[in-house]
């Protein structure tokens, strides 16, 4: 494809980088680069536009500002898919959310325990103090995307076997309903930002320190009883959360 900036000279006013950032923007925009597709690597780039590889990572770097692009350590950058729009309602469903925006849906078991419940977690839960829960550390994915990690609490009487029940079935809904759990909705949810620690950052396939949106939520049953409390930390520039009245 023909560039649009001429071998190393930047268009009057304009920063070099950023003429490659917009240059490499239109290609996407255009589709010649398409959703999933792996960029020419830093030395091509450079090569191709006359400029040292420095300014190459300045202006792939603009691209993951800008929500198009994802680095992934020691493989490269890849074009990223349209940012998902994720409702957040009394009932949260996450593979009908990604499935409704025409875009598979998974989900991985990455870690989990038993052990008694913290103060915060036992408050939330509504259960005495060291109460025993059982913790599902969860990656959710939208076309093989990492779109999120979340932490899950579960009230490890009523559910002893949920790591094994939700490895099966890769699915917090078909989890609760194989302990008779059949419907829940939200009764709190709190949504704040944070940095991606080296964990979530390896997880999530980003750079540490990228931005998150962190979703606090609380599941309760018809009745009123929590049966799930978990903490949902969203790529910021993959999702746009919609808060549904």
């Amino acid at each position: 494809m023909a560039s649009s900036l001429k071998r190393g000279i930047p268009a009057p006013g304009v920063t070099l980088w950023r003429r490659i950032a917009d240059d490499l923007e239109q290609a996407i925009m255009t589709g010649a680069h398409a959703t999933g597709d792996r960029l020419p690597g830093e030395v091509e780039i450079a090569d191709r536009f006359g400029v040292n590889r420095h300014t190459v990572r300045r202006a792939l770097a603009e691209l993951a500002e800008r929500g198009l692009v994802r680095a992934e350590r020691g493989s490269g950058t890849y074009v990223e898919p349209a940012r998902l729009a994720y409702p957040i309602r009394s009932r949260t469903r996450f593979s009908e959310i990604v499935g409704a925006a025409g875009r598979e849906a998974g989900g991985r078991l990455i870690a989990h325990a038993r052990g008694p419940a913290s103060p915060d977690i036992s408050e939330r839960l509504g259960i005495a103090a060291a109460t025993m829960v059982i913790r599902l550390d969860v990656l959710r994915t939208a076309d093989g995307v990492p779109i999120c990690v979340s932490t899950n609490w579960l009230l490890a009487d009523q559910m002893p076997d949920a790591a094994r029940i939700y490895r099966k079935t890769n699915s917090m809904t078909r989890t609760l309903a194989h302990f008779g759990i059949r419907d829940y909705r939200r009764r709190q949810t709190r949504v704040s930002s944070a940095l991606a620690d080296a964990a979530d950052a390896e997880r999530l396939k980003l750079g540490p320190g990228r931005p998150l949106l962190v979703v606090d939520s609380i599941n309760v049953t018809p009745a009123g009883r929590p049966v799930l409390t978990t903490l949902a930390r969203f790529a910021a520039d993959r999702v746009e959360l919609l808060v549904e009245s």
